[in-house]
């Protein structure tokens, strides 16, 4: 089923019809697809590891910071005027 910001808003009970015949519900906003709900017995997508993402390890070689936690301290520092 696809369904507007505004049908879910204005026809909550279609859609929960939906959901409760296991359909997947795509909402969209502007005719563009923004989420999809899926019903909750449906099985959940894969949990991503956080090295599989392209950004882990980024900033590696970066010589600041080696020691995390004096580099956070560092930021959350108060400023000096």
């Amino acid at each position: 089923m696809e369904a507007s910001i505004l049908d879910l808003r204005k026809n909550m009970k279609k859609v929960m019809s939906a959901l409760e015949r296991n359909e997947r519900v795509t909402l969209t906003r502007r005719r563009r697809k923004m989420a999809v709900i899926v019903p909750a017995g449906e099985k959940q997508a894969r949990k991503i590891k956080a090295t599989d993402l392209a950004a882990f390890g980024m900033w590696a070689d970066r010589e600041d910071m080696q020691d995390v936690s004096a580099y956070v301290r560092e930021l959350r520092k108060p400023r000096s005027f």
